[in-house]
């Protein structure tokens, strides 16, 4: 199986499966001598855990971090880093229904189909319980980067059809925890949280979309012509599972705008040019001009609901898919750490690629 890691100068590997012994990540190329704190990895673990409000899914996983490799006295040692999470509130048996059949819109069949073979608890492979690994790796370049005045902030922006038209900077980013739905614009977080509540007990899901803010990179992190900077966002982001849509800076509201509207007009600045607008949401030419870059990801609501459902079983044979396990009714407020640590990843590899060229 191929597609376990990424990243090129700085690279990860994920492995593990979802009822497994457990969940890790080895990260290659992390700078030797910078101090790390596993606190602060278990913190961005504690975002991301299940179980963490009544809106989530309730499988209880503390998800305790340990280190295996790379990290000695407190820092880095330049050597691989191996992080690692135990698994201990599988059940696999709530899945025992599903060994043979295929969810709707899962991965049972395009795995089965591709491989021969599928560990149908909790999904294996394809569950997002991988996306801890990341999370895990994500704070490691955090605590590199951040002092160097780096900052890279997810919020959710929407759930169903509940969303705020307020963009980033007229929002107070640092009320995003202060609710269970991760939004900072707190009228509308209890909305929100209504809805959630309500589709739960429905035995249903709802989708939504997270807001990501990197802010504080230099000029000329971007590798033209196939490697540019928001491809590689894009590529990261769209690999988080359920996530279904990208844009950045005016995305897809740029087909709607002329030239003139659109074009960022440069202005002096220290040490560099800076710009009137910022429609090109800090990328140009697929490289960093030193602009807040700002994008979105969309999420479909989770593939998982209590209610029946037509299928079929690995035999061809019709079948009814009935709801059972415990699953987030919105996957969204725990997307925003995910979100984060996949932009931490890719500007964390494209800094060492700047360095390596001098």
């Amino acid at each position: 199986m191929a597609g376990n890691s990424f990243g090129q100068v700085l690279k990860i590997t994920t492995f593990g499966e979802s009822h497994g012994r457990a969940i890790g990540v080895v990260v290659d190329g992390f700078p030797a001598g910078i101090p790390i704190q596993l606190s602060e990895i278990q913190a961005a673990l504690d975002r991301r855990r299940p179980g963490q409000s009544h809106i989530t899914t309730q499988r209880k996983e503390t998800d305790q971090v340990e280190v295996l490799s790379g990290i000695f006295e407190g820092q880095s040692t330049g050597m691989p880093i191996t992080l690692v999470v135990f698994n201990h509130d599988a059940r696999s048996k709530d899945y025992s229904h599903i060994q043979d059949a295929f969810r709707p819109s899962h991965a049972d069949f395009t795995y089965e189909a591709k491989y021969g073979h599928r560990d149908y608890r909790g999904g294996g492979r394809s569950s997002a319980r991988e996306t801890l690994a990341r999370v895990a790796a994500g704070a490691l370049i955090r605590q590199w980067l951040a002092p160097k005045g780096v900052s890279i902030q997810a919020y959710v922006n929407q759930i169903g059809s509940i969303q705020t038209t307020r963009p980033y900077y007229e929002l107070d980013l640092s009320l995003t925890e202060k609710n269970i739905v991760r939004c900072p614009d707190q009228a509308l977080a209890q909305k929100m949280i209504s809805l959630v509540e309500e589709t739960k007990k429905a035995g249903d899901s709802v989708g939504g979309m997270v807001t990501c803010v990197i802010s504080g990179l230099p000029v000329g992190l971007g590798e033209p012509v196939f490697d540019k900077l928001h491809a590689e966002l894009a590529k990261a982001t769209l690999s988080i599972n359920a996530c279904k849509g990208f844009d950045y800076g005016s995305g897809f509201g740029a087909a709607a705008m002329l030239g003139s509207e659109h074009n960022d007009e440069f202005v002096p600045g220290i040490p560099h040019p800076t710009t009137k607008t910022n429609h090109s949401g800090g990328i140009q030419g697929g490289i960093s001009n030193g602009m807040d870059i700002y994008f979105r990801a969309a999420f479909k609501p989770v593939a998982t609901i209590m209610h029946d459902q037509n299928s079929v079983d690995k035999y061809g044979n019709a079948i009814t898919i009935k709801g059972k396990g415990r699953h987030d009714p919105c996957v969204v407020p725990r997307a925003v750490p995910i979100v984060e640590a996949m932009a931490w990843l890719v500007i964390g590899d494209f800094w060492l690629r700047k360095l390596e060229k001098g």
